[in-house]
């Protein structure tokens, strides 16, 4: 039994009260599984965490098939999962087997009232779906209402950062206190904008492979490819041309092989699998 106020076990006894009662007021989601059924089990979490997450826009009402035989054959169902939604004492939906969480939620925003997002969540889920402007806009807002808010800050440093506004992003990672500019959000971004400015009107990445393919020792060619790699994410080829610069030749630029690998290391932490395999190749190499 679920500790949620959302989620209670339908019964036989229980069944006309607490459901088709009760969903005059608030929409029940029936949901009728066995203990031997897998889709069930997989199925059960979602439901009751989109239960919790809809704070009280609906109600689950798990209806055990093998303890409950009479009830679950009064529902008419044939298949285990079933999922009924029944508003003011009807059936207005529902399906069968288990289903993905996006699904199921289109089915319950046709009837029961969507959970108000949070804003600082609304934002990552522009950002992540890849409208920046709408991002930028809502954290823009946060930042009005709450200026010393340091995650809204640093994040809208990077999405500045993204577009391109290096000079604001700057700016902003320029204002953080000294122990906000230590955390590893900050320390990330303020090595990505680094790397993006050392890139500046690099060659293409076709072009550097070719001088490599006929001298696989060009200093110049192994620090732009590698710098290039870093603007797309692909550290772990990155790393591995700065350590082959090193071995090519260490002093290349003051030793920006060695720079660049630990500037690397910082933006992206010491949990990095890739980072604790090139710092060990880099201690090998200095020692």
């Amino acid at each position: 039994m679920s500790n949620s106020p959302y989620v209670f076990d339908a019964t036989m006894e229980n069944f006309q009260q607490e459901v088709m009662d009760a969903s005059a007021n608030t929409p029940i989601l029936i949901d009728v599984w066995a203990e031997w059924c897998a889709p069930c089990k997989q199925l059960m979490p979602i439901l009751e965490k989109l239960a919790n997450e809809y704070e009280g826009g609906f109600k689950l009402a798990k209806v055990n098939a093998d303890e409950q035989q009479q009830l679950t054959a009064s529902l008419g169902v044939r298949s285990l999962p079933t999922v009924i939604l029944v508003k003011d004492g009807q059936a207005v939906d529902g399906f069968n087997a288990a289903q993905p969480e996006s699904e199921i939620r289109k089915v319950l925003d046709k009837h029961v009232e969507a959970p108000k997002e949070d804003p600082y969540d609304a934002a990552h889920r522009l950002w992540e779906n890849g409208d920046v402007n709408g991002a930028l806009e809502i954290l823009t807002e946060l930042n009005r209402q709450d200026p010393e808010n340091m995650k809204v800050l640093i994040d809208l440093a990077q999405l500045k950062a993204e577009t391109g506004d290096l000079e604001t992003a700057e700016q902003v990672l320029d204002s953080l206190p000294p122990e906000e500019k230590m955390q590893h959000q900050a320390k990330q971004l303020a090595a990505r904008i680094k790397f993006i400015k050392q890139a500046g009107e690099l060659p293409p990445i076709d072009e550097l492979q070719k001088k490599l393919e006929a001298d696989p020792k060009n200093a110049e060619a192994l620090h732009q490819l590698a710098l290039q790699h870093v603007l797309q994410d692909e550290n772990a080829e990155a790393m591995d041309l700065l350590i082959r610069l090193m071995q090519a030749d260490s002093t290349y630029m003051d030793g920006i092989a060695k720079s660049t690998l630990i500037e690397l290391f910082d933006k992206l932490g010491n949990n990095n699998p890739d980072v604790r395999t090139y710092r060990r190749k880099l201690y090998t190499l200095m020692h």
